[in-house]
This record gives structure tokens, C-alpha cells and sequence, in this order.
């Protein structure tokens, strides 16, 4: 099993690990909820336009490279794609994440790892309700929605390729770098 997978031992536990199946301390769980709560409302944005996406993308892009990270990128706006692009070692399932995730940022307003971790509050996941349709939505890390102050969300930021938590925190790291 990888280690990422195993619990660590309820001593060391400070963050929730959201790929892990397994049961996890419900305060963790609240602290991590709380904690992108607050980064949800500090990462906004005065003004975004076309210009902004391609710059947000060509950072995720610099970093995925320096970093060697098998990566997608997509910046959109609902069905406008404003920026894509595909690294070495990325995959087409990449692609189907991509849109997944997105969806869910943009219908929630949230980021999708907040949504997903919403859903365990008490037990369970978010899947596991009928209403949650996993062939539309997908409530894993990797896209933040694009909030403009004054206007709401008119966007959404998402890498896949890496574990859930690893994608959204890329992304958090590109957006706290531009956020204007």
C-alpha cells in the first residue's frame, strides 16, 4: 500500500488526508475545511481577463516544468477555454479530471477539494449521494474557482495529475503569486 494511503498514527495527525479511505479525526477535517475557507477568501482577484488567464496558465506551466510534474492545466470560463495546456507525462484521463473538477468549482463556487471535504463532514463522502452525479462532478482537489471582488466567480483554475491535495495546493501557490 503506498504510504500516502496509510494513517499516520493519531499522534502526528495535522492534516487531513483527502485520498485516504479510511477514518480520520473529525476536528482535522474541520481545522482543513476552515483553513481553505479562509484561503477561498483570501485569493481574489480585483479584475480578470483573457491576459490574467495566460499568465495564471504560463506560471502553472513554469512550475509544473521546473518541477517535472506530469500536469494538466486548464483556465475557463464555463465552455471558453481561456488557457490549456498538457506537460510531458500528463494523460488523457487528465483531460475527463479536468472537466470534472472544473464543473464542480464553478457550479459550487468553491474549490473542489472544499466541496469534497464538506461532504465527509460526519461520515461518508459526497458521492455516495445520489444527487452528486460523478460522471458530471468530481469533488477532488485541483480546481479553484476565480473570484472577482464585486462580480462572484467568473472562472476556474484546475490542474490534474498529481494527488488531489498536491493539485490543489499548486494551484493555491500559482494564484497567491497573481492575485492582484
Amino acid at each position: 500500500m503506498n504510504a500516502s494511503h496509510t494513517a499516520p498514527p493519531a499522534t502526528s495527525v495535522q492534516k487531513f488526508d483527502p485520498d485516504f479511505r479510511g477514518e480520520q479525526p473529525e476536528p482535522v477535517l474541520l481545522a482543513t475545511i476552515q483553513r481553505l475557507e479562509n484561503e477561498t477568501r483570501a485569493l481574489r482577484f480585483s479584475r480578470f481577463g483573457q491576459e490574467d488567464a495566460i499568465a495564471l496558465g504560463l506560471l502553472l506551466v513554469n512550475l509544473g516544468i521546473s518541477r517535472a510534474l506530469p500536469i494538466a492545466i486548464n483556465i475557463r470560463r464555463e465552455q471558453h477555454i481561456l488557457f490549456h495546456a498538457s506537460l510531458p507525462g500528463a494523460t488523457p484521463d487528465n483531460e475527463t479530471w479536468i472537466e470534472r473538477k472544473s464543473r464542480t468549482a464553478l457550479r459550487y463556487c468553491e474549490p473542489s477539494l472544499l466541496v469534497g471535504l464538506r461532504g465527509r463532514v460526519g461520515g461518508g463522502r459526497l458521492e455516495d449521494n445520489g444527487w452528486f452525479d460523478e460522471k458530471l462532478f468530481a469533488s477532488h482537489g485541483g480546481a479553484f474557482p476565480i473570484h472577482v471582488r464585486g462580480t462572484g466567480v467568473v472562472a476556474a483554475v484546475t490542474v490534474s495529475g498529481l494527488p488531489q491535495q498536491a493539485d490543489h495546493d499548486l494551484v493555491a501557490e500559482a494564484l497567491r503569486s497573481v492575485v492582484n
